[in-house]
């Protein structure tokens, strides 16, 4: 199976699906650190200011005000850039919102190298492996926009803290998307009988450019798309890479504590040859284009490839 041409912008897709979201169920409200053009909770803003609350930039008391209201019986979507959302937050997002297990939303955009701009500041590359490591949090990277969609659906329907990741660039659609009902299982994108390639975010999209290189070679990649960080079903990922050669992760995040380590952890029980494409242990930087950062740091359908290689001649 192969992409298409079509593009969207998964900021713009999560702002008309909060506000789908918000027309749904007035208990909904958004919550902002001076981002709302950037995160698209404008489009709340705009539709119901009386349910959107802009807070300056003060993550740490949005963050306890979104689990305030919480306990009043709203729910709450909490947005900033994810570097902010869950780093300069951290204490409340832990105490205030996980903790008592608080239905708080967080919604944390421009992640990875997106916000390629801004420099190393700005660019959240722990964000998931810290907001994984915080127990009762759920944890959703979309891979395409219609799954952008579904986490905010699901998001919605789970009682309880849950993270969202936003790319602040294009993404193309997949072939195959995960639906709310879905979105907490990993789903083969394409099939393959050689390596998998376990994926998320905009990663899925080059493992599936990977698969087409590796095509001429006489390599089978098999790309599975992981939307839900955690939970990560485990037994549901080992399925299916049941009788491959070897496993490649690949996430626009640090190889510690993300993706790759889940994967990791999964297949402790039942070992196979493993190798990580993602960011190793530095910072990040200014650029002038998302592409650019991603070629430096090797986050490529190429890295992909070559990973896959290994694997397969093994």
């Amino acid at each position: 199976m192969t992409l298409t041409q079509q593009k969207a912008c998964p900021r713009e897709t999560y702002g008309r699906a909060l506000l789908a979201a918000a027309r749904q169920d007035q208990r909904v409200v958004a919550l902002d650190a001076d981002l709302s053009g950037s995160t698209m909770s404008c489009l709340v803003r705009q539709e119901f200011p009386e349910r959107f609350f802009e807070m300056g930039i003060a993550e740490q008391n949005m963050v306890a005000v979104g689990a305030g209201l919480s306990l009043t019986g709203k729910i709450p979507f909490v947005h900033s850039f994810s570097m902010f959302v869950t780093g300069r937050a951290f204490e409340q997002v832990r105490q205030s919102v996980a903790l008592p297990k608080a239905n708080v939303k967080l919604v944390g955009s421009s992640y990875g190298f997106s916000d390629f701009g801004d420099g190393a500041t700005h660019q959240s590359l722990e964000d998931a492996a810290i907001m994984r490591s915080i127990p009762n949090m759920t944890v959703l990277i979309p891979g395409d926009p219609k799954e952008v969609e579904a986490a905010v659906a699901l998001a919605l329907a789970i009682e309880g803290p849950v993270y969202i990741r936003i790319s602040r660039s294009e993404m193309a659609f997949l072939p195959v998307s995960s639906t709310a009902d879905s979105a907490l299982a990993p789903v083969v994108v394409a099939d393959g009988t050689d390596v998998a390639v376990v994926a998320n975010g905009i990663m899925v999209e080059r493992a599936l450019q990977a698969k087409a290189l590796l095509a001429n070679e006489g390599v089978s990649l098999k790309v599975i798309n992981v939307p839900s960080l955690k939970p990560l079903h485990g037994a549901a990922l080992l399925e299916l890479v049941q009788g491959c050669r070897g496993v490649v992760t690949a996430e626009e995040h640090t190889v510690m504590g993300g993706l790759g380590s889940a994967v990791l952890e999964v297949m402790a029980a039942q070992p196979l040859p493993l190798e990580m494409v993602g960011v190793q242990d530095c910072f990040g930087q200014s650029a002038w284009s998302h592409e650019e950062l991603l070629q430096h740091y090797g986050l490529t359908s190429e890295a992909i490839a070559e990973k896959a290689r290994l694997l397969a001649r093994r």
